[in-house]
């Protein structure tokens, strides 16, 4: 997938950098949690506050959008803390 038709398909389900559907594809779905992904840094460990935080940014239906992204891969948790731990990272 090119970087113009992952820009078009995010399009569909974001405006403003803000979400606003969670699309019914896995493939779409995936594409929009990777995006929301990208807000947390690599190596770095949050409390559910911060992570709320961040999700905040993208949503209001924070706990979807967390489970969401621990039930796909992209953050991983303990029992206090969140980590990223897929997703695109850019080099």
């Amino acid at each position: 997938m090119t970087e113009q038709e992952r820009e078009e398909a995010l399009r569909a389900y974001m405006r403003a950098g803000r979400i606003t559907a969670i699309p019914v594809r896995r493939h779409d779905r995936l594409l929009l949690l990777d995006q929301v992904a990208g807000a947390f840094e690599p190596g770095v460990r949050y409390t559910e506050p911060q992570v709320n935080a961040v999700l905040r940014r993208f949503s209001e239906n924070v706990p979807v959008l967390r489970g969401s992204l621990l039930e796909e891969g992209f953050l991983e948790r303990d029992r206090t803390r969140y980590w990223r731990c897929g997703g695109t990272v850019d080099l």
